[in-house]
């Protein structure tokens, strides 16, 4: 059974993305050690870097690198969505 349907898993999706994109490293990701000044760079790096760590440190600055723009896009015309048609 489907509670949600594709259009709240397009939600939560969108949810889990921002929730991602606006952690400040500073305030929150350096305190608890996963900075990501506390590990080598991702381009050009040693090729043994493959702790799940340093993939969720490399995944979190990607997504706040790649999805800026794309994510001020969608929650545009997400929120319009949800203006015109509630």
């Amino acid at each position: 059974m489907f509670f949600f349907g594709l259009g709240g898993l397009f939600y939560v999706t969108i949810l889990l993305i921002n929730a991602i994109a606006i952690l400040s490293e500073d305030r929150f990701l350096a305190r608890i050690g996963w900075g990501s000044t506390q590990q080598e760079p991702a381009f050009g790096g040693p090729a043994d870097n493959t702790s799940v760590k340093s993939k969720v440190i490399n995944l979190i600055a990607s997504v706040r690198t790649l999805m800026r723009i794309p994510l001020i896009a969608l929650n545009t015309i997400i929120i319009i969505y949800e203006l015109i048609l509630g």
